[in-house]
């Protein structure tokens, strides 16, 4: 049996200031704070986890608080994130509710096959708020925003990278997506490769901009550090090992981050994947009803709590 990536599982991207970064997803985009903890491999910088109202996989936006300048943007990284939204009408909301909050706006339009928003946050985090008809919100009831308008996850997301060929490879030989769709390059943009994996859907896409002129990206607050798909269970990982070395493929193995595990490699453009497990989730260590209310760490850090609680920066 073809072993398939059930969707995008979580992104993780980088703030400098992670106390307005808090504010503007719990604030602005009504997420809810499911998990507050550290960089598992840098346990001086905050690990701050966003969700829906009972933490879903594929609903994850995380993101690494790190000392450091903004991004500069270009090719070998993801360039844009999809929030999906259910339907057109809260799309309308979002701009209105965006704006009324000071934060600029595309027009609403199709975009690669999808009726979608432009927005960036303020740190130039950008992001694309996607009509999804077949999602489902699962609502924060202490959010801000109604519960009828929020986020209901992750997708697609967009990679920016200067040849197509290598990165359709890994997609299509190794990761076991379809090429879906093909848009030619317009309004200064390239052209755009929509693969798919699992059941499909905006929750299931990887959008691939395809332009040379760009040169290449430089890390900071305001761009991404890597993209997570879902696998159900470790069994299902650890074929997925299996699976990447047999291509001869650099990998970290088999990763445990208590929450999920993980395996992470890079495509060819140099762009960070990570496969990520469903389970056990969010709630393996507190209860649901009180998710990012304390700082949470896994138990193999638990011993230097102390340590690590002296070394962050309060978030208020």
């Amino acid at each position: 049996m073809t072993l398939e990536l059930g969707g995008i599982h979580h992104l993780t991207a980088v703030t400098a200031d992670a106390p307005q970064n808090l504010k503007f997803y719990t604030q602005t985009l009504g997420m809810r704070l499911i998990k507050k903890t550290v960089n598992q491999d840098d346990t001086t910088a905050y690990h701050l986890f966003y969700g829906d109202g009972v933490a879903s996989p594929g609903a994850d936006l995380t993101f690494f608080d790190f000392d450091t300048l903004r991004e500069k943007r270009g090719n070998h990284t993801v360039g844009r994130t999809g929030l999906r939204v259910d339907s057109e009408e809260t799309l309308n909301w979002w701009k209105e509710h965006l704006q009324t909050n000071n934060v600029g706006t595309s027009a609403i339009k199709e975009r690669n096959g999808h009726l979608s928003l432009d927005f960036e946050d303020f740190e130039g985090q950008r992001f694309r708020l996607v009509v999804d008809p077949a999602g489902k919100v699962v609502p924060w009831a202490k959010s801000p925003v109604p519960a009828d308008k929020q986020i209901v996850g992750l997708g697609p997301i967009t990679l920016s990278v200067p040849k197509l060929e290598p990165t359709e490879a890994m997609l299509t030989r190794v990761m076991n997506m379809r090429q879906v769709r093909h848009y030619p390059a317009r309004e200064r943009n390239g052209e755009t490769f929509v693969f798919e994996m699992g059941p499909g859907g905006p929750a299931a896409e990887l959008h691939v901009v395809v332009d040379p002129t760009l040169g290449r990206a430089s890390p900071g607050a305001g761009g991404v550090h890597h993209v997570a798909f879902r696998t159900p269970d470790q069994d299902s990982l650890r074929e997925w090992v299996r699976h990447v070395n047999s291509f001869g493929i650099r990998s970290s193995g088999e990763v445990e981050r208590f929450y999920f595990t993980s395996l992470y490699f890079r495509e060819p453009n140099g762009i960070l994947f990570e496969i990520a497990t469903d389970v056990p989730g969010f709630a393996a260590d507190e209860p649901m009803e009180s998710l990012g209310e304390t700082l949470s760490l896994p138990p193999f850090l638990e011993s230097r709590r102390a340590q690590i609680e002296a070394n962050l920066k309060p978030l208020v």
